[in-house]
């Protein structure tokens, strides 16, 4: 009998929840759960319908300057800011959308990160985002009352943001809708053969996706407090795809895993490296902080040459294995 997956997700949202109890900090986990609804906004679009998007940074940026605005200049309470940085990802992800989504292959993904470069550009010049200063001091508020200047507070709102997010990836994957994205992935001509209109299901994916990804965005910029380029520059959005793979494409969990990796990596390769010369002696590998980049793309070739399926989905696959063996034993 087939396991119900939502036992398993609920003890991994349970796990989560005590890690500040367990002396993990705070804004360190927030930071990794909005990259990784960021990863999962990705791995919708690309895991499950096949489109590539090399410019799904810009819709991290455009929702992370649209909340941090709402909230710092026009008084937004937290959530409606949230909502607010969302809804306009999802707008400009339907510009793109229309303007990207009668290509396919490397011509799709090249329009996104075209016109995501056109918006990083207009993010640069524009008075509201600060330049390259960034849109700073933007405040947390309150929700509900409740004061969100305590970090364990924010977390837990934080992680139930998340988790609604997570959970309408999950309705999305497992409804019909979900089933004829999966349907346009594996056989596009067939789906346009069986009557579906491929364009709008592709459309509506990608908007969805740009969607979330905001979240993510805004979510960020209230958590840390300020908005800068790096989230609409390119190499975010070469960061996602690098978590998404990392993880495992077209996995739920994965994209989480796979940002943990990389968004540790980031912050935490400097003091493995000062450990690592300590036991050692190897004085290189104190200069291992400034590394990041090679590092994470020694990960990237080894996943792609040793984990084809990211590390979630090849442990799914070893754990089926091992069940067929017991079984056939």
């Amino acid at each position: 009998m087939k396991k119900n997956p939502v036992y398993g997700y609920a003890a991994l949202f349970a796990a989560i929840a005590l890690l500040p109890l367990l002396g993990a900090y705070p804004i360190f986990v927030m930071k990794v759960l909005c990259y990784a609804l960021f990863a999962c906004a990705f791995n919708l679009l690309i895991g499950f319908t096949g489109l590539l998007s090399f410019g799904h940074a810009a819709f991290l940026g455009t929702a992370g300057y649209a909340a941090g605005h709402a909230l710092k200049v026009w008084g937004f309470p937290p959530l409606l800011g949230l909502a607010f940085g969302g809804l306009a990802a999802a707008g400009v992800g339907l510009v793109f959308g229309l303007l990207a989504i009668k290509r396919s292959g490397i011509y799709f993904s090249m329009i996104t990160l075209a016109l995501s470069q056109m918006l990083f550009f207009f993010f640069l010049q524009a008075k509201f985002t600060g330049g390259e200063d960034g849109l700073q001091s933007v405040p947390r508020g309150q929700v509900l009352g409740i004061d969100m200047g305590n970090d364990l507070t924010l977390y837990y709102v934080v992680l139930a943001v998340f988790i609604a997010a997570f959970w309408l990836i999950y309705r999305t994957v497992n409804s019909p809708f979900g089933q004829v994205l999966t349907s346009i992935r594996e056989n596009e001509p067939r789906a346009i053969s069986l009557g579906y209109d491929v364009d709008r299901f592709k459309l509506l994916a990608f908007v969805l996706s740009a969607g979330l990804a905001g979240l993510a965005g805004a979510m960020k910029t209230w958590v840390l407090g300020f908005a800068t380029l790096t989230d609409a520059v390119w190499t975010t959005s070469g960061a996602v795809i690098l978590m998404t793979l990392v993880g495992g494409m077209g996995t739920l969990v994965g994209p989480i895993v796979g940002a943990l990796v990389i968004i540790a990596l980031e912050n935490k390769i400097g003091d493995f490296g000062q450990a690592l010369a300590g036991l050692t002696g190897v004085q290189w590998f104190n200069g291992l902080g400034e590394s990041v980049s090679l590092v994470t793309g020694l990960i990237f070739i080894v996943c792609v040459l040793a984990f084809r399926r990211g590390l979630v989905g090849e442990a799914a696959a070893l754990w089926e294995r091992w069940g067929a063996n017991r079984r056939g034993a």
